[in-house]
């Protein structure tokens, strides 16, 4: 069929290939682009969630060096070996009771591209509101 729209000697693609070739393409994007989203989102929570849990991991090793009661760590402050990533968003205090126990006060993180906001609980565990 190909031998009849073209002429002798005539090099190149016709028409409808092209039609065909942006066709497929256009079908192959339409795929993969949500999946790409979806990652991205998946990946911006996980930066969030892991923000949450090394800054209170941090705060507890930083209690544990200080021996002064009351001592307050700042989520959007850095403490010891806490570096917090800037795509991240972290409020709130944690604050050391000084009998073994922690009060978590607000401490909320999320990323600044991503709606999900995670909430740490005096115990370290995340909750999602």
């Amino acid at each position: 069929m190909l031998q009849k729209l073209r002429k002798k000697d005539q090099k190149g693609f016709t028409l409808i290939e092209l039609m065909i070739v942006i066709a497929i393409i256009g079908i192959l994007a339409a795929i993969a682009i949500p999946n790409f989203l979806s990652y991205r989102t998946k990946g911006q929570n996980s930066a969030a969630q892991s923000e949450a849990k090394n800054f209170y991991n941090a705060a507890m090793a930083y209690f544990a060096d200080t021996d002064s009661s009351g001592t307050v760590a700042t989520a959007d402050t850095s403490i010891g070996a806490y570096v917090d990533d800037p795509n991240v968003d972290g409020t709130g205090t944690i604050t050391d009771n000084n009998d073994g126990t922690v009060t978590a006060d607000n401490v909320t993180f999320s990323h600044s591209s991503s709606t999900t906001v995670y909430t740490v609980q005096n115990n370290g565990n995340l909750t999602t509101p």
